[in-house]
């Protein structure tokens, strides 16, 4: 049964598109704690999410860039703004769709079809998940998962692209200039402190692994995959 995440602080509204929605044989989760959508996102995993744009805490907007740092998940925006700028903006950040309220539930749930056959259905394009192995480690790009030894830790979207460079660069060392590059569209805006906490996060995801110092930091070029150190403990400074 195929997940519908709804992020709307109208009770009403949220209430009403719950109950048409699984008329239709979706899992539908109304999420109301708002400070809190994208923790929610990652546990609830859903296939598609409606997201209004006026939300307590943090707009729309906001977690729609959110969202789409982590995942590629259809996000269809419901709001009460109906100005050609707020839909830019959604579609700018990251939205597939924008439904302007008062809305017909028919086209709402025209819209969730049409976007979960695009994603996953008849229309999704047909090609092999791409993932990268080597060295016991199996990286999962699109999935944002790192497995090692049976067990699997979730990625953000830096961390993973973290990892396959150091994958694909092994035994090589990734200059910090080409993490960037990959990272980041224009180098120049980035603190370089930045790059140091996002090795740090991978670090961490790879103790959970059990798999002590396994990047190194080659001071004044990069970071390279040093796993025949992987048993040992300690942890290299960044």
């Amino acid at each position: 049964m195929q997940k519908i995440m709804i992020v709307e602080d109208d009770r009403k509204i949220a209430g009403l598109l719950q109950t048409h929605i699984e008329r239709y044989g979706f899992e539908v989760i109304v999420t109301e704690q708002f400070d809190r959508v994208l923790e929610q996102f990652q546990q609830i995993k859903p296939d598609l999410v409606l997201l209004d744009v006026n939300l307590p805490s943090y707009d729309g907007y906001y977690w729609c860039r959110q969202i789409r740092s982590h995942s590629i998940c259809p996000v269809l925006f419901i709001s009460a703004r109906a100005g050609e700028m707020d839909q830019i903006m959604a579609l700018e950040n990251g939205a597939d769709d924008y439904i302007t309220k008062p809305f017909d539930y028919g086209i709402v749930m025209a819209k969730i079809r049409s976007q979960l056959r695009r994603a996953y259905g008849e229309y999704a394009t047909r090609q092999e998940e791409r993932l990268v192995q080597k060295l016991g480690l199996t990286l999962y790009p699109e999935r944002l998962e790192l497995i090692y030894a049976d067990h699997t830790v979730p990625l953000t979207k830096k961390e993973a692209d973290i990892i396959e460079s150091l994958l694909e660069r092994y035994p090589r060392v990734a200059s910090r200039e080409a993490l960037l590059e990959k990272l980041w569209d224009d180098q120049n805006f980035v603190d370089e402190n930045t790059l140091n906490v996002n090795i740090t996060r991978v670090r961490k995801k790879l103790q959970e692994l059990g798999l002590e110092q396994a990047v190194e930091t080659v001071r004044g070029i990069g970071y390279r995959l040093q796993m025949d150190h992987k048993r040992e403990t300690g942890r290299d400074p960044v």
